[in-house]
């Protein structure tokens, strides 16, 4: 009897001191979308991907070239030199599926630059959320953008603006007058 007294007592002290906290949310992708430095971040982002892109079709389209041209004179080449040509071409598609996953793969050139130009600004908002919830006695501060699913949230516990305000991010919405 003891024994399920004391579970009671602990479930309640338990239960209490999670009425206590406090709980807010934000959008961090609302948030980086009305920074202009996030915005031009991405800009350029977008630049270096397509300047890349092309970099690479440009190589395909070198090595798609030297396959028809192989194609139409392999009839006519001596056998060593259709082994030749042909390891040409395996080593140019080598090559272009390398550059290729060196600009764009896991670790690649894009990755390195997401993070020297993007990486600086997402590290001050969140320093911006985590000051504010330290100041406003928040436990948790959730973000609703992403893979998160909140199925309801009070809209008096939403902390974008006050977290934009502090980035020094004018706060306008459109439904103002």
């Amino acid at each position: 009897m003891k024994k399920i007294f004391l579970l009671v007592a602990l479930l309640l002290m338990v239960s209490a001191t999670s009425f206590g906290q406090k709980y807010a949310y934000i959008d961090s992708e609302y948030i980086l979308s009305n920074m202009p430095e996030y915005t031009e971040a991405q800009a350029e982002l977008d630049r270096i991907a397509v300047e890349w892109q092309k970099e690479i079709e440009a190589q395909f389209k070198k090595i798609d070239s030297m396959y028809k041209k192989y194609q139409v004179e392999s009839i006519t080449l001596p056998e060593t030199m259709k082994q030749k040509r042909e390891n040409a071409i395996i080593a140019a598609e080598a090559a272009a599926k390398d550059l290729q996953k060196k600009r764009f793969g896991k670790d690649g050139d894009l990755f390195k630059k997401r993070e020297e130009l993007v990486k600086p600004i997402q590290d001050r908002v969140f320093t911006a959320i985590e000051e504010y919830a330290k100041e406003r006695g928040f436990a948790f501060v959730f973000d609703t953008a992403g893979s998160m699913t909140i199925v309801y949230a009070d809209a008096k516990w939403d902390i974008n603006d006050q977290v934009m305000q502090r980035l020094g991010i004018s706060v306008t919405h459109e439904d103002e007058d």
